[in-house]
């Protein structure tokens, strides 16, 4: 799939909610928590114009049971798609719009992806550096995956970063 990546959007927290207000009415029954991440969660930061969504429930196994409404909603279930524990829906097809990463409440990547996305809201120089390498990337990669894996250096040297910033100054506040 082509890189669509732009400027952030005022309209993307709204985007989320909107999206989450449709997410209960699915999962009426089912106790759920919503958190908006990704960089699209990030005021200031490039991105592709997909809204990721943390969904974190008691046992991820009973959520196979939504497969077929998600569908009937314009989802596609796309499994694990490479992460343990994670059951991820995607929507918008070739354009996607929102991407579902459902966990289970004691799955290790919840804590990964609010720390990276908390670090991101308070070091705007962090956010400026990575817009660069976004955006030098974005020109020369031909598609998601190649720039996936192209940028997946710095990523991990941030989420470094980030869990010393949530050990350092945010746990020991708490």
């Amino acid at each position: 799939m082509k890189i669509r990546l732009t400027n952030y959007q005022e309209h993307w927290p709204l985007d989320f909610e909107k999206e989450v207000s449709f997410l209960q009415s699915i999962f009426q029954n089912v106790e759920i928590r919503f958190e908006h991440f990704g960089s699209t969660a990030v005021k200031g930061m490039k991105a592709k114009p997909v809204i990721d969504i943390i969904a974190i429930v008691q046992d991820i196994k009973f959520i196979l049971s939504y497969d077929n409404l998600l569908i009937a909603n314009g989802y596609e279930s796309a499994g694990e798609w490479g992460i343990e524990g994670r059951r991820l829906y995607r929507k918008g097809g070739e354009n996607r719009t929102h991407h579902i990463h459902i966990y289970q409440f004691d799955n290790p990547q919840i804590e990964r992806h609010l720390v990276v996305r908390d670090y991101l809201r308070v070091h705007p120089l962090e956010v400026e550096t990575y817009n660069q390498i976004k955006t030098e990337l974005a020109a020369k990669c031909d598609d998601t995956r190649e720039y996936s894996r192209a940028k997946k250096e710095f990523v991990n040297e941030l989420e470094k970063r980030a869990y010393s910033w949530f050990i350092n100054e945010v746990k020991n506040e708490v």
